[in-house]
């Protein structure tokens, strides 16, 4: 956001010419000027009749140094983590279960959206300059990412829900579950791609601003973000929360020694989902219910809706280098396959390796079941 100039610095003026103006009169072709004297009293105005303009200058101060430098991390962090775990994947070809194939494809829609982010920086520090195609193509990215990220994890939570709390129906359908896994994710990324048709139309440059919709107070904007948190947040939302409440309540129920441990990874999954997501959609839901009604005449309350859109937002976009911390670097299989990727590649030593990864491989290597790859460990 630019600083606003406030347009009463121009009003003495203008009056100065209308007051003037008001002092010529036409008589046939001749204008002369009326009388006017220094005892003629000049026409007094109240400035308090006029608005004043809210000025944005401190929020574009603390997004020229903040935004940047969060981005910058959550790049750096996301693109290496889920390179990580891409490279695994296909290195140890760890596609045999429909964990492993949600896990690759969320891993896939955070890289994407990771590599948009040197563009939302550059987009918080100054005007853009990019052109209109970079424009649509960040935001339609970040909204293709989103939707499949929050499609994919309930994907997962539902695949969890089956193989621990359905186990003996999951284990009828084990032999196609690979196959499900890949139409179901190919339906996901369908539908992330049909939900951002918004963004692709919409997004346009105002101002000398990327901005997904011509006005703040465009009646389109607001149906369309209401529409997506319902669709990408609240069914999401409660898929998860009753998959995974079945799942601990199951996990409650059974006499395993891995059963406390694996509660630890659902609430992690819980919590970094509730710490990162939650804030900015509720924020988002507040925002548009004031923009609804007309927004606000209040500078300070406007200035904090801001100041509280771009932290919520930065915490938010943590999420897509998190996950790959979470869903995958937490299994046991995984782990292992990092640890044996980076002693193939020469980056670790043969005796390092086994002091990490022999007694806890030898303790699992008979509890290892297709649900070792989220909740083990």
């Amino acid at each position: 956001m630019k600083p606003v100039t406030d347009l009463r610095h121009f009003l003495p003026t203008l009056l100065l010419l209308v007051h003037l103006e008001l002092c010529f009169s036409e008589d046939g072709d001749n204008a002369t000027i009326s009388s006017y004297s220094d005892d003629t009293p000049f026409p007094s105005f109240d400035y308090s009749d006029f608005p004043e303009l809210c000025s944005k200058d401190a929020n574009l101060r603390f997004r020229l140094w903040f935004m940047p430098s969060f981005y910058s991390i959550v790049f750096f962090l996301g693109l290496t983590g889920n390179l990580l775990v891409i490279f695994t994947v296909f290195y140890f070809k760890r596609l045999k279960t429909m964990t492993d194939v949600y896990l690759l494809n969320l891993s896939f829609a955070d890289l994407l959206f990771a590599l948009s982010l040197p563009f939302w920086a550059a987009s918080s520090m100054t005007e853009w300059v990019l052109g209109l195609l970079l424009c649509k193509a960040m935001y339609t990215v970040y909204k293709i990412s989103f939707y499949s990220s929050m499609f994919l994890l309930s994907a997962i939570s539902v695949d969890r829900y089956f193989a621990i709390a359905k186990a003996v129906s999951a284990h009828r359908h084990r032999s196609r579950a690979v196959l499900i896994s890949k139409v179901s994710t190919a339906f996901i990324w369908v539908a992330a791609l049909v939900f951002s048709i918004p963004e692709m139309v919409y997004t346009n440059i105002t101002n000398n601003t990327c901005t997904p919709f011509s006005s703040h107070f465009d009646p389109l904007r607001i149906s369309v973000q209401m529409s997506q948190i319902i669709i990408a947040f609240v069914l999401p939302l409660l898929i998860m929360a009753f998959c995974y409440s079945t799942i601990i309540q199951t996990l409650y129920q059974a006499r395993n020694l891995e059963r406390n441990k694996a509660i630890k990874v659902i609430l992690a999954v819980v919590t970094v989902f509730l710490v990162c997501q939650v804030p900015y959609t509720l924020l988002l839901c507040w925002t548009t219910v004031v923009t609804a009604q007309g927004g606000t005449d209040i500078c300070s309350y406007d200035n904090s809706l801001v100041y509280a859109t771009d932290v919520t937002q930065s915490v938010a976009f943590l999420r897509c280098c998190l996950n790959p911390f979470v869903y995958a670097f937490i299994g046991v299989k995984f782990r292992y396959d990092l640890l044996k990727l980076l002693k193939d590649l020469g980056c670790m030593s043969q005796e390092r390796f086994f002091k990490y990864t022999c007694g806890r491989r030898r303790s699992s290597a008979g509890n290892e079941t297709e649900t070792t790859t989220t909740f083990s460990p």
